[in-house]
């Protein structure tokens, strides 16, 4: 490609970049970028960034996080979702700590757990000058509007034309600030819908922009089919406003992390006030179950609706210092946990919306 697109977009991300805490001088921090990158995966950056402060808080070098436990690490994700993230990072973290030194090749970086491409490319990319063009899903969309790519932007043809394109940049301007350029433009300008394309520093070598159809790209890809599922969980305070909370066990979804008991329906059309009945049997829970304003929640491509009973805290039988049992305020949970917990805690408010009957009478 032409120097002029190149330095054009250069001089655009120097005036606009957004000053996040990890964009210092090349080259960066490898841990701190790691942290970062792995934060930004399904997140809006903003959210990303009080993670991030949160996370280097509690764990300044890559020897605090490799030390720490998996259920430690996983409080600052509290909250973003997609929590194997966390885990994939502590794996890494690990890694490199056992290793004693950074690989500085994507291709070395690659062999690390819980490393993929994107990252690989990224680390080497922006903390040891490495040349392979760390590829993003906002890089694949700019790929797709700049060339008007006949294929969804995530198959392979069309990640091995946006590399190519990504590399012709990087060849006009040699700074992986270009790269960062292209993913600040896919952000804000070449957004997945309503493009600004009269601001974008690559219109005038953009063919989706030429054929009026900017939107139209990437084509469409057919979409995973949406699960759908309905939990029962219990809703336990105690006297000081604190919830009961229950580690989710592994094999389940959001495993590790502190949520009111939950169980899953087996079938639809079962009773949910009979599964509360038996989850709260199971913990030692005796007492009346009050049904309350049922709660939506989605986990990737799993749209849930959480039917929450509220229990008496004079119900609560058994210990209470079981070691997947704590009481937290679900306003400022200090265990890892999920935006479930918010959901329920604002259903459980008086007077958030009149409560659902209880089922089959």
């Amino acid at each position: 490609m032409q120097g002029d697109p190149a330095l054009r977009l250069l001089q655009w991300f120097r005036q606009v970049a957004r000053p996040f805490p990890w964009r210092e001088a090349f080259p960066r921090d490898p841990y701190w970028t790691l942290v970062a990158e792995v934060m930004l995966q399904q997140t809006q950056a903003t959210r990303a960034t009080q993670a991030w402060e949160r996370f280097l808080a509690a764990f300044p070098t890559l020897h605090h996080a490799a030390a720490a436990r998996e259920e430690e690490l996983l409080v600052p994700f509290s909250g973003l979702g997609y929590y194997r993230r966390a885990r994939l990072l502590h794996a890494a973290c690990r890694a490199l700590a056992q290793r004693g030194s950074w690989p500085r090749t994507a291709a070395e970086l690659r062999r690390l757990p819980g490393i993929g491409p994107y990252t690989a490319a990224a680390l080497s990319a922006f903390c040891f000058g490495g040349e392979d063009p760390p590829v993003d899903g906002n890089i694949l969309r700019i790929a797709s509007r700049v060339l008007a790519l006949p294929d969804p932007a995530r198959t392979p043809a069309s990640r091995r034309a946006a590399e190519a394109l990504a590399r012709s940049l990087h060849a006009a301007a040699p700074s992986p600030e270009v790269w960062e350029a292209l993913m600040e433009l896919g952000a804000r300008v070449c957004r997945p819908k309503a493009p600004h394309c009269p601001s974008c520093p690559l219109a005038t070598v953009c063919k989706a922009r030429a054929e009026g159809v900017p939107a139209a790209y990437p084509r469409p890809t057919s979409s995973r089919p949406v699960e759908e599922a309905v939990w029962v969980a219990l809703w336990v305070t105690n006297h000081a406003g604190a919830v009961l909370l229950q580690r989710v066990p592994r094999g389940l979804l959001l495993a590790g992390l502190w949520l009111p008991p939950l169980r899953p329906l087996a079938a639809p059309e079962d009773d949910p006030s009979t599964a509360a009945r038996q989850l709260a049997h199971s913990l030692g829970l005796a007492g009346p179950l009050r049904p309350l304003p049922p709660v939506r929640h989605a986990i990737t491509h799993r749209r849930i609706t959480v039917l929450p009973f509220a229990v008496a805290e004079g119900c609560l039988r058994a210990a209470e210092t079981l070691d997947d049992r704590r009481w937290e305020l679900p306003q400022a949970p200090t265990l890892a946990t999920s935006s479930l917990l918010a959901k329920l805690a604002r259903a459980a408010e008086p007077g958030a919306a009149r409560p659902r009957p209880a089922h089959g009478g």
